[in-house]
This record gives C-alpha cells, structure tokens and sequence, in this order.
C-alpha cells in the first residue's frame, strides 16, 4: 500500500473531494448534509487532503479568525477509516494553526459515538449544547414546534411566501433543556456540541509533508 501523504488541497481535487466528503458522512448523523461543489473558504483558511496513490482518503478544512480557528470539514473516506488518517490531517493541521499564532481550535458536531470519541482521543473537550431538530411534513403541526422559533433566534421556520401554500419540512435550533420534550414529538433531534482544545505552543517539528 502506498504512504499517505499529507498535503493542501487543490483544485483539481474538487470531485474526489466531493466524493470521500459524501461517503464519510453516509452513515452519520450528516447524512443529507451533501454539497455539489466545495465551498470557498475565507482567508486566511488552511485546507488539507490526505492522498495514498492516486486516491484521496481524507479532508480536512479549518477557517481561521483571530487566535481561534474552526474545523469546517473533516471527513475520512469510509474504506480507509481506522488507519489514522484524520490524527494525522490533525496533527499537520496543528501545526500550521501553530506556524499562524493560533492559540484554540473548535469544532462543531453531533452525536455520532465514533466521532465524539475521536475528538475526545485528539485532545478535544465539549462545552457548549444545543438541538438541531428535523420536522418532516407530518410532524410540522405538532404542539412542540413553537419551541424551534421562541426559545431560539436561530430557529428556521419560515412563513410561507405569497406563493409557497405550506412549509413541508421545517429544521431549528432548540434548547438543551428540552430534549425530551421535543425527542418525544419529533423522530430527529441530534445533540450538537463545541469541542475545543488548545493548540500548543510551537515544539520540534513533526513528520509533515506538505506539498501544493
């Protein structure tokens, strides 16, 4: 088997990106979560790709603002799982976040058990909770949908437009404190989570192959 090399993305990688982005979160609580292009990270960003032959395994993109940057994607192509590719597309990443003075790394998530436990294994600790909460066409009605749009301004349910009859399928943001309200009227509720960790200071440098 050939080595992972570890290197920034570019973009003639866009579809294999797309791809292993796709494949990872099939079975995760991001399922529907697809995308048809690669979104254009702000500067100053750093994007990175995990590459064994001819073949992309793993992505990862972090933003960066201030003293603090925020993975947006990370994913490992489902076939090459288990084999520490994202603990080192992390590593390298934590390099670079140190290189640019950055102090704190977050990430955003659900509740997948493998995914938690693997930031968890990086270092990673949570703190800040809330709901994500899907209500499909037959669950739009239930008493407990007002909790999407009064507890939280992040709630997402719109009225309909002039020409929109019905709103079919609603998605908001909720408290933590009511989940078993709303676990209790709705079929999907994920647990959303900030992990956090500190990035280090600079130490010797790391296996690190970064080629553009």
């Amino acid at each position: 088997m050939p080595p992972t090399e570890i290197r920034p993305y570019r973009p003639t990688d866009e579809e294999r990106w797309l791809r292993c982005r796709v494949l990872s979160f099939l079975h995760t609580a991001y399922y529907d979560d697809v995308v048809q292009r690669k979104p254009v990270r702000p500067t100053p960003s750093v994007e990175l790709v995990a590459v064994r032959g001819d073949t992309l395994v793993g992505i990862l993109d972090a933003e960066l603002g201030g003293d603090t940057a925020v993975i947006e994607t990370v994913a490992v192509h489902p076939d090459h799982q288990g084999r520490g590719v994202g603990g080192r597309l992390l590593g390298t990443l934590l390099e670079c976040l140190r290189e640019q003075g950055v102090r704190r790394l977050d990430a955003w998530t659900r509740d997948d058990p493998a995914t938690l436990a693997w930031y968890r294994s990086g270092g990673f600790t949570d703190h800040d909770h809330y709901l994500h909460v899907y209500a499909d066409h037959d669950e739009v009605a239930r008493p407990a949908l007002p909790l999407l749009d009064t507890r939280s301004p992040q709630g997402s349910r719109p009225p309909p437009a002039p020409k929109v009859k019905a709103v079919v399928r609603a998605f908001g943001h909720a408290d933590l404190a009511d989940e078993e309200e709303l676990r209790a009227e709705f079929r999907r509720v994920h647990v959303c989570r900030r992990f956090t960790r500190p990035v280090g200071p600079p130490g010797p440098r790391t296996e690190r192959t970064l080629k553009s």
